[in-house]
């Protein structure tokens, strides 16, 4: 009776194989809608009693005409959920094995890179990769090796779907633990992220880093230019987790690079804080443009982290006050172009004026006692209150300390 049994299913089995190859693509596309909506949650031992001990061979067919196909995009969406069903299914490990034997990764990761698929599609690609990646350090690397940092990376870059640059964020944050070998690449691939045109690219990339650079440990240098450049973003998510991070930053080994580059920016460059214009508006009769400058949000963010780090410790404070940051401080209180940049000098200068008496005493006779006076009664609304003579004052200003060596200019 048994026997009788296992020929039905071998015969069911070989109607089902002769049925998908002979079928169109209307046939495929119906059987594979009929198998992710029967088989979605199970075992690999499930699915095997499903195909009779053939479900390998069903696996076969399926990444066979995905490398076939996927160029086109033909049943793309419903292969991909296929394979994810026997690729996550509990005890498959030799599903995974036979899908990467066959170049599986290799082709999941040009569906990234293929412009004219959708998002959808590298949607799912990406969870089949995180699926690989989870299965431990061995498959970890065969993505690293097949250059998956870079595709994942850019994939998150591009996508214009935050599901999917969410997903791209996840799979290179697993792809960073417990991986010793390719981890630094990770890193690497996250800190070129950073300059991308993208702001939910660029915030994905900054929470991603946080985590990343404690698996790391030791930043590399390399980190400070483009971390300082987020700051121009004029989203806020972009900016506080970029804050974070210069702070966690600050206690490692590029602290010196990053409180310098910090304090440079206080004074945007001619050519940061005055963009090309179209000839247009030349013309003194055209309406003049008001929009804050990228130079000038980076320059107020700056200020911002800088009366962050100066709380943080009284190393950092005076770490800051011998690269002359009161100084350059005083020129932002001067900056009338930009009043959040104002309102954040000030509050810093307050805060070292208020920990350090040298400063305040160099502060009255550089500025004037008045100004100092209107400065620690109300350092927030500071700039609401200046003349353009005070204006002038501290654009101008001359502060120096005492048995201080300058730093920097």
């Amino acid at each position: 009776m048994s026997s009788i049994r296992e020929q039905e299913a071998v015969s069911r089995l070989m109607t089902f194989f002769k049925e998908w190859d002979n079928g169109n693509k209307v046939t495929r596309s119906r059987i594979l809608k009929n198998f992710i909506s029967c088989n979605q949650g199970r075992t690999g031992p499930e699915l095997e009693q499903e195909f009779s001990q053939g479900g390998s061979l069903f696996l076969a067919r399926l990444t066979t005409w995905l490398r076939l196909s996927y160029m086109f995009g033909t049943c793309l969406k419903e292969i991909l959920q296929s394979i994810s069903i026997f690729l996550s299914a509990a005890g498959s490990s030799r599903y995974k094995v036979e899908f990467v034997e066959v170049g599986g990764i290799l082709t999941l990761l040009e569906i990234l890179d293929l412009k004219q698929l959708n998002e959808e599609h590298k949607l799912e690609a990406l969870r089949i990769v995180q699926i690989l990646a989870r299965a431990g350090r061995k498959y970890k690397e065969l993505i690293c090796e097949s250059y998956g940092v870079r595709a994942v990376a850019e994939c998150l870059a591009k996508s214009k779907m935050e599901d999917t640059q969410e997903e791209a964020q996840v799979l290179l944050e697993v792809l960073a633990h417990g991986n010793p070998k390719y981890q630094t690449q990770v890193y690497k691939g996250l800190i070129a992220l950073l300059p991308c045109a993208s702001p939910k690219a660029q915030h994905l990339a900054l929470q991603t880093l946080r985590i990343v650079q404690d698996i790391v440990q030791k930043p590399l240098p390399a980190i400070v230019e483009p971390l300082l450049g987020a700051l121009q973003s004029m989203h806020m998510e972009v900016q506080c987790e970029a804050l974070q991070l210069i702070r966690e930053l600050s206690r490692t080994e590029v602290r010196a690079t990053l409180l310098q580059g910090l304090v440079m920016r206080l004074r945007p460059s001619q050519k940061d804080g005055v963009p090309p214009k179209p000839q247009i508006l030349e013309d003194l009769a055209a309406p003049q443009m008001s929009d804050p400058l990228p130079a000038f949000i980076q320059q107020a963010a700056c200020a911002r982290a800088i009366g962050m780090l100066a709380r943080e410790s009284a190393e950092l404070c005076e770490q800051m006050i011998r690269l002359r940051v009161v100084h350059h401080l005083l020129y932002v209180m001067g900056n009338i172009d930009h009043t959040e940049s104002q309102r954040q000098a000030s509050l810093a200068v307050a805060y070292f004026a208020s920990m350090s008496p040298v400063v305040e005493e160099q502060l009255r006779i550089a500025i004037g006692e008045k100004l100092v006076q209107m400065l620690m009664d109300n350092a927030e609304m500071l700039y609401m209150k200046l003349d353009p003579i005070q204006v002038d004052v501290l654009v101008s200003n001359h502060v120096n300390i005492p048995g201080v060596k300058e730093e920097a200019e």
